[in-house]
């Protein structure tokens, strides 16, 4: 993977993470998210 890339996707990941750290437990949960899950899910979006 080349740099450009890998920084891509790190900041890609950070934003997702970052996003769903600032939703509220209810929001979350609308959507069918766990707070023990957002890295998870952040991985997968990259």
């Amino acid at each position: 993977m080349n740099p450009i890339r890998a920084f891509r996707n790190w900041r890609m990941y950070t934003e997702t993470v970052r996003e769903l750290n600032r939703l509220n437990a209810r929001q979350l949960s609308d959507l069918g998210i766990n707070r023990a899950d957002i890295e998870k899910i952040a991985r997968k979006a990259i």
